[in-house]
């Protein structure tokens, strides 16, 4: 057993699949399912349940990942500080974005970062912000952009930005016209939301509820400039963030301030507190810091 065969039996059991660690670490699925099938004779123990396209850790294969990662962890550490002592800067950085986050703020980031740390490899994973902060919980993400407030007694954080959900509406709808509307007005509208991995999702519910309706929901989706597309298609309206919607075709679309209430949209990225940081994880958060400064934030 070497610490590549850790790193995929850690990989496998981060995605509960050996097809997706497979896709992950570029190399096939059968390498994978031998290596995890090498270790589980070499220490007598059965590693994962597998059911169907599923691999769950048994009790047993739990207790070998929690080791497993502190030594990778420590090989890595080992592997960034001679990289450190030689000058060649190395090292993996896995990075959880909302696919809002991502389209408007961080694509020039990340082409900085790439420009100054070229060995560092960046692992971009979209999806929701709840699922981000989950992942970053149990492991599966080093760092990520989630929608504040979160838990203070877990995760340190850089705000990066504070603003406002808008409504979107069809060109031609009723409140095309209007500036700014409050959300009662909206109770016999149709919504279209993001789904439920998304933190938008339970605050848009919860913010029309304590106004008085509940909202009708005809459609849900990941993707903000479908959401947008449905919009301008008639379908329903949508409440997104303002600097979403300044992407937004003004021809197709309307965009008003929505009052009573405002409901706020502030970005931070986050860490865990209580876990060890590898050299890239250390260097991105040096680098936004630098981007976003006199922000809240600790780097031991």
């Amino acid at each position: 057993m070497d610490i590549r065969h850790l790193q995929y039996f850690i990989e496998v059991a981060l995605t509960g699949s050996f097809t997706k660690a497979a896709e992950t670490l570029r190399v096939s699925q059968p390498t994978i399912s031998k290596v995890v099938k090498d270790m589980e004779e070499e220490l007598g123990i059965l590693l994962f349940n597998r059911t169907g396209k599923k691999a769950e850790l048994t009790n047993e294969g739990q207790m070998i990942f929690n080791q497993a990662k502190d030594i990778v962890n420590s090989f890595d550490n080992l592997s960034s500080a001679l990289s450190q002592a030689t000058h060649l800067v190395k090292g993996k950085l896995r990075i959880g974005l909302p696919p809002m986050a991502g389209a408007g703020y961080f694509p020039e980031v990340i082409g900085q970062f790439h420009e100054r740390y070229p060995g560092i490899m960046l692992e971009l994973i979209e999806y929701g912000a709840r699922k981000i902060a989950e992942d970053i919980e149990n492991g599966a993400l080093d760092i990520g952009v989630v929608l504040l407030p979160t838990k203070h007694d877990v995760y340190h954080s850089i705000p990066i930005a504070d603003e406002k959900l808008k409504l979107i509406v069809h060109s031609e709808h009723r409140l095309a016209a209007q500036t700014e509307v409050s959300l009662s007005e909206l109770a016999a509208e149709a919504f279209i939301i993001f789904r439920e991995d998304f933190s938008l999702h339970e605050r848009i519910i919860s913010a029309c509820i304590s106004s008085g309706f509940q909202p009708r929901v005809v459609c849900e989706s990941s993707q903000w400039d479908f959401i947008g597309n449905l919009v301008a298609a008639k379908l329903g309206i949508a409440l997104l963030p303002e600097n979403i919607c300044r992407q937004m075709n003004p021809e197709r679309i309307a965009t008003l301030s929505l009052v009573q209430p405002e409901i706020p949209w502030k970005l931070a990225f986050i860490w865990r507190k209580d876990v060890y940081l590898s050299f890239a994880a250390k260097e991105w958060i040096r680098f936004v810091q630098t981007i976003y400064p006199n922000k809240e934030g600790f780097l031991p």
